[in-house]
């Protein structure tokens, strides 16, 4: 996974944290699962040079529509008729394998057993005739399996492990439906079924990548009771400046005048 710049990005170092700590699990399991898959392919290739030793594959295929092919089911998947159809198989289970038991190791333990019965019992359900062999059932579950899981996940490492099944077995899409004789579509189909049910079934049960976090989401809150946008109240506001106090007027003062005395003559009167 990418680094991320800080000091470009605003991405915090928790976040950086969380990413290292993702793509160490990654890691890990992808050494897992990679070492599981050869296993299986080992296992597949030990079973294939030993059929001669088993002579016919006939108790083993599975035969549609008969109780006596029903052990089929289990163990066709670890037949092949030829060293093509075995080296298509061993690789598809390679990729899909360590793609799946990378990304969705939990849900990967759970849909194995589904794919592996659930498309051999839908061949002997459906198909008309024959006997199959072969683990394409199980390939074909797990690549629509892979696709289900990156549409509905949506995260990077989901959409980059559906886009890469899709460049490498992308003919899966065609290939459960009938196209050549002696090819058994039946298995094909019956294992994208299954496939596409296991993606919806177990869809998050694996943890997805950590989302980024960035600075503005580890600042601290404001207090709830200060709004620091809020002007003050005015009886809150201190006084910077007080108006001085103006004399506006003079009050005159008059003597009362006593009851008793006479008022005192005007000075424009004339006696005649």
């Amino acid at each position: 996974m990418a680094d991320f710049d800080a000091g470009n990005t605003g991405v915090t170092n928790s976040g950086d944290d969380d990413a290292g700590t993702y793509s160490a699990a990654i890691r890990h399991r992808f050494k897992r699962s990679l070492n599981l898959s050869m296993l299986m392919v080992v296992l597949l290739c030990a079973v294939f040079f030993a059929q001669p030793l088993i002579g016919a594959l006939t108790p083993f295929a599975l035969v549609p529509q008969k109780v006596q092919g029903l052990l089929g089911v289990v163990t066709a998947p670890l037949l092949h008729g030829s060293f093509e159809h075995l080296a298509s198989n061993a690789f598809s289970i390679l990729v899909l394998g360590t793609l799946a038991g990378t990304l969705y190791p939990i849900a990967l333990l759970r849909a194995l057993p589904l794919l592996w019965l659930g498309s051999g019992l839908g061949t002997w359900l459906i198909a008309t005739g024959g006997q199959h062999i072969g683990a394409s059932g199980v390939t074909h579950g797990l690549m629509f399996f892979l696709a289900t899981l990156g549409l509905l996940r949506r995260d990077r490492p989901a959409i980059a492990a559906m886009l890469i099944a899709m460049f490498f077995f992308g003919g899966m899409l065609l290939s459960i439906l009938p196209q050549e004789p002696g090819i058994s579509w039946e298995y094909h189909l019956s294992g994208a079924v299954f496939g596409v049910l296991a993606g919806l079934l177990w869809a998050r049960r694996d943890a997805g990548p950590p989302a980024p976090r960035y600075s503005w989401e580890e600042e601290p809150e404001a207090d709830e009771d200060i709004d620091v946008l809020e002007p003050p109240r005015p009886d809150a506001v201190p006084v910077l400046w007080q108006r001085p106090a103006e004399e506006r007027g003079k009050v005159l003062e008059f003597r009362r005048r006593d009851p008793g005395q006479a008022p005192e003559p005007d000075q424009d009167t004339r006696s005649g």
